[in-house]
């Protein structure tokens, strides 16, 4: 795992040892670290239902407003079509 080393040992020298121990309480099983690189994983991964983000359902099937072109979503301004919603 050299590209995840190098990139632990730049945590390390901007956090300091606070890096080592999260490493570590990852190790122990606590979903505080975890990488995989090369089909090598090392730590605990967190808990699936938190950190889940499905790309067919969150961005792609997004509800606009009955007749919004979604030109509004990110946009500063508000969906003038936002109380018929679809």
């Amino acid at each position: 795992m050299p590209e995840m080393a190098a990139f632990v040992a730049n945590l390390r020298s901007a956090f300091g040892a606070s890096i080592d121990e999260a490493v570590a309480r990852g190790k122990a099983g606590e979903p505080t670290f975890y990488a995989r690189e090369n089909g090598r994983v090392v730590g605990t991964p967190s808990v699936e239902e938190h950190n889940k983000w499905t790309v067919g359902t969150d961005v792609f099937n997004r509800r606009f407003c009955r007749g919004c072109d979604g030109t509004c979503v990110g946009a500063s301004t508000r969906c003038s079509l936002r109380n018929t919603v679809v």
